[in-house]
């Protein structure tokens, strides 16, 4: 049988443990009372937001329809692939037209904008996008044709297709990249940084990036908003297209203006290399070596590697050096 103290102890904790609760409603009209300040960034509106999981849900359509029978799930044959095609798109036209639609909606009231017609806007700019799908898988088929090429260690297209990094983040660089194209506000940054948050490669919609892209193992790369790479480059892991930092007074006055270096046709960039800022070109057919650190132009047909590193081997109590030629090594 219990004893009484334990119902006793069992009173005594429902005491405290109600008195703890009944302190969250001074809590939350503080936190309420911050959000009419300026120390709080909120969306307290009637006008709904984009949302991610539905950003995330276009990215996934767009591969199924990009890439036929890969991310499907069930089977696709010939029979019935105007069929399957048709039932995608149509559902990628209703979900991304109401997405569109939001984050022209929002932004009309965040900046106080005069009327865009944001629903005409939805379902015009849908339609451009879904246009230009037939471009992109274009160039995506070119994009994995570099990546074979360029990669002893592939498996074939599927393995490409399936698992690369690099292919994932080229994917939605292209799609985030033809919706910045159609001046769709909040969405391509929101796929663009998804990607990033998946394979830890950073590509901004707004660069240029030209056909027969390949980016090796992919973990560290930023690539710039202004940056423009060529065709047929390759980059390595840990590569940087960056700008040179300013002071915080001129960034508005940068906004608009070139950053980020421009990549010639058939550049090879080895891993941790640093490229940065806007008047700075990689010419053609150049290889920048890895860890190499470049705020200047390189000109055409050039290799750039760090001096040759001496290394020390320490063993049985003594000390040796030894110079090693530099390699570019991925």
């Amino acid at each position: 049988m219990p004893d009484k103290r334990d119902f006793d102890d069992c009173t005594l904790e429902e005491v405290i443990t109600t008195q703890l609760h009944d302190q969250l409603p001074k809590v939350v009209a503080q936190m309420v009372a911050t959000c009419r300040s300026k120390e709080c960034f909120d969306h307290v509106s009637p006008v709904p937001l984009p949302s991610q999981q539905s950003v995330v849900d276009i990215i996934n359509q767009c591969r199924r329809i990009l890439f036929p029978g890969y991310f499907d799930g069930k089977k696709v044959e010939a029979v019935n692939l105007e069929y399957h095609l048709g039932m995608e798109v149509m559902q990628l036209y209703e979900q991304l037209t109401d997405q569109i639609t939001w984050a022209v909606r929002h932004d009309c009231f965040r900046h106080d904008l005069s009327c865009s017609h944001c629903a005409q806007r939805g379902h015009s700019q849908a339609l451009e996008f879904i246009k230009g799908l037939p471009e992109i898988r274009h160039m995506l088929s070119l994009d994995v044709v570099a990546a074979q090429e360029g990669d002893p260690a592939s498996g074939g297209v599927d393995e490409i297709i399936f698992s690369y990094p690099g292919l994932f983040a080229t994917t939605v660089y292209r799609l985030a990249h033809l919706l910045l194209h159609l001046e769709v506000p909040l969405l391509p940054r929101m796929m663009s940084e998804y990607a990033h948050s998946k394979t830890g490669i950073d590509i901004h919609p707004g660069a240029e990036i030209g056909r027969h892209f390949f980016i090796d193992h992919g973990t560290g790369v930023v690539v710039g908003q202004t940056a423009e790479i060529g065709d047929r480059v390759r980059l390595y892991q840990g590569v940087t297209l960056g700008a040179l930092s300013v002071p915080r007074e001129q960034v508005e006055s940068l906004r608009s203006q070139k950053r980020h270096p421009t990549i010639e046709d058939e550049v090879v960039i080895y891993s941790g290399a640093t490229i940065l800022g806007g008047d700075t070109v990689i010419g053609a057919r150049s290889v920048i070596g890895g860890n190499v650190w470049l705020t200047e132009s390189v000109p055409p047909d050039t290799k750039v590697f760090l001096k040759t590193p001496e290394l020390v081997y320490i063993g049985n109590g003594t000390g040796e050096s030894r110079p090693r030629k530099a390699e570019g090594a991925a």
